[in-house]
């Protein structure tokens, strides 16, 4: 019974710490984008894209590998969250719904003694492995559209649109090109995001304690992983000085 009121009471709880500070930090990439690393980067590579539109020519092999690369990082976290993916639904309906091994069905028996600690029910350890299931999903579909805008940017970064006329009204720019790259790039932070968030649900495989200090630590952690604390917030005081002035 003690159990049962810890999840209910530190899980949500903890959801709650990891869902307020993603809310802020969604905030000050609104407002304040040069006070966080997704804002300075979101700057940072519509000038990059620009600089290397100026001349193809030069830049285009620089501009192709660049995204290569980004590629491959996608490719390998959407690799790993399906792996994970496919290991979780192995587990759940192997080791949760007793349609295994009668090794797995001995574990139904005991309530996951092997896995989680004797922590809950054959109900509740349905529910922390469908938790995760979700996350590495949810960063494999994530991860899927990066690579889509990245591969879509590679081909679009290479045309010399400075050079076409035909389409006076819907011409090919530098900002567009830039918009689409930043796509890939949140796409890619977002299926990291969840890749984040499948740690403390694993912990709760655990206990709902083990639960609760992984997302106070998770926080902490992704506070200084997201904020720049010096030339950022120098940048964005100089941005507020120019519009006030």
């Amino acid at each position: 019974m003690e159990e049962n009121v810890l999840d209910f009471v530190l899980v949500p709880l903890g959801l709650f710490l990891m869902a307020a500070y993603h809310v802020w930090l969604l905030y000050q990439i609104r407002r304040h984008p040069a006070t966080t690393v997704i804002g300075m980067n979101v700057i940072n590579r519509r000038f990059w894209v620009s600089a290397m539109m100026e001349d193809t020519q030069k830049t285009g092999v620089l501009a192709v590998q660049t995204l290569r690369n980004n590629i491959m990082a996608s490719t390998l976290l959407a690799s790993t969250a399906i792996m994970l993916s496919s290991l979780i639904a192995v587990l759940m309906t192997g080791g949760v719904t007793g349609r295994g091994s009668s090794a797995a069905g001995s574990i139904n028996d005991h309530h996951f003694i092997g896995i989680t600690f004797n922590q809950g029910t054959k109900f509740m350890s349905t529910i922390k492995f469908f938790s995760i299931l979700v996350c590495f999903l949810v960063s494999f579909l994530m991860n899927v559209q990066s690579i889509r805008y990245f591969s879509h940017a590679s081909m679009l970064i290479n045309v010399p649109y400075r050079k076409i006329t035909s389409f006076t009204n819907h011409r090919l720019t530098a900002e567009y090109v830039g918009s689409t790259v930043n796509l890939g790039s949140y796409f890619w932070s977002l299926g990291l995001r969840a890749f984040y968030f499948s740690f403390p649900l694993f912990l709760w495989l655990f206990g709902a304690i083990a639960m609760f200090v992984c997302c106070i630590f998770m926080v902490f952690m992704l506070y200084f992983l997201d904020i720049t604390f010096e030339v950022g917030w120098k940048a964005d005081a100089m941005s507020t000085d120019e519009e006030t002035g």
